[in-house]
């Protein structure tokens, strides 16, 4: 049968293809359900309940219910679709916001919505899809997939300033080839148009800018939460070794950081490492900042080992810039060469592999900065 009324890659009509779309409430969700819908798929929607904030709707008839999944089950009945709601949060609990607060802990910086992705939306949401025998899984983030011969191959999306590829680059082969990613050929206004044209009532709502378990941007309150004992003083120290200050717990600061440090030099101070073990905080000027080299660990590769040899782009941190590199593999770990100086490189952030060819950039893959 031909795929060319399918818009997801695969050989069957919409008409005899279930899809789950997941639904966060928010206005790429939403869109990518109405356009399932519109298109003629079987579409189930699925909400997940992660974490119990402290702005619940009282008068929503949802045990659990916060704004968000008010939102997803109006789009719901707005489209027409089964909507079904899967509480987890002890599951983002021991997954998400344990793995936060221990990363603080060791100095490092860390990356929920990565963590999130991994351990709970593409791996339980995933089984929770095939359970229900659906032949894809369907998300609104902004990353580009081309499907050949029942492999899905992940790219940057078009809209620059909303690719989310950074964020995914853990996904599994098997993951990758059940996903489909619909926004990722798309500009942000054009989605809300469609939203608009859908007559969706989230099609003006703002997009969210902190992470969700911490919705004040004030992580250090979660950490405190979760671990009162982490706020230890300890020692401000030079690149020579010097006691210059002293600080309030190391989990206030990240490597690249300048503001907040609370010691005054002729020259702007950065945050250059931190030591964990010994509870302190190193600070020097921005070229003691400077790196070519990084270490990863936990690799997680989605091309062929030809790919990794010639020269390709790497991103070390989501809002970053693609840097040359060299990838030299060992296993599960590697070692990248970057062929510019980049700055505030910091562990328990993503390194993510990309080159590029015809259909834009394609991830490779990626790991976890060590050091």
């Amino acid at each position: 049968m031909s795929t060319k009324n399918n818009s997801i890659g695969l050989n069957k009509d919409p008409k005899d293809t279930t899809v789950v779309v997941a639904m966060s409430g928010g206005v790429d969700s939403s869109t990518v359900a109405g356009m399932m819908k519109e298109q003629g798929y079987n579409v189930i929607g699925i909400t997940l309940k992660l974490y119990d904030d402290t702005k619940e709707v009282s008068k929503s008839k949802q045990c659990c219910a916060g704004q968000d999944i008010v939102d997803a089950k109006r789009v719901a009945d707005k489209l027409g679709i089964e909507h079904k709601i899967l509480y987890y949060q002890n599951k983002f609990k021991s997954g998400v916001i344990d793995n936060f607060v221990e990363s603080y802990l060791k100095g490092e910086t860390p990356i929920p919505c990565v963590q999130c992705n991994q351990t709970v939306k593409f791996k339980d949401l995933f089984q929770e899809s095939k359970n229900l025998n659906a032949d894809a899984l369907i998300t609104g983030h902004y990353v580009k997939s081309i499907t050949d011969n029942n492999q899905t191959n992940m790219y940057k999306a078009i809209d620059e300033n909303r690719d989310q590829s950074y964020f995914l680059f853990n996904t599994s082969r098997e993951q990758l080839n059940y996903l489909r990613f619909p926004l990722g050929g798309m500009l942000k206004n054009e989605t809300r148009e469609i939203a608009k044209r859908f007559g969706l009532n989230v099609a003006d709502k703002a997009d969210s800018q902190d992470i969700c378990f911490v919705p004040n941007g004030d992580y250090s309150s979660v950490i405190e939460k979760y671990r009162p004992d982490a706020y230890q003083k300890g020692n401000i120290k030079d690149i020579n070794g010097k006691v210059i200050g002293v600080h309030e717990g190391i989990i206030n600061f990240t490597i690249g950081q300048r503001r907040g440090i609370k010691v005054s030099d002729r020259d702007p101070l950065y945050v250059i490492d931190i030591n964990a073990k010994k509870n302190e905080i190193i600070v020097g000027q921005k070229k003691n900042l400077a790196q070519r080299k990084i270490k990863l660990k936990n690799l997680n590769i989605l091309c062929e080992p030809d790919e990794l040899k010639k020269e390709i782009s790497v991103k070390v941190r989501s809002t970053g810039k693609l840097l040359k590199a060299n990838v030299d593999l060992d296993e599960d770990s590697a070692s990248i060469k970057l062929l510019e100086d980049e700055y505030g490189i910091s562990p328990g952030q993503a390194c993510v592999f990309y080159c590029k060819n015809d259909n834009g950039y394609k991830v490779l893959g990626g790991g976890w900065i060590t050091k």
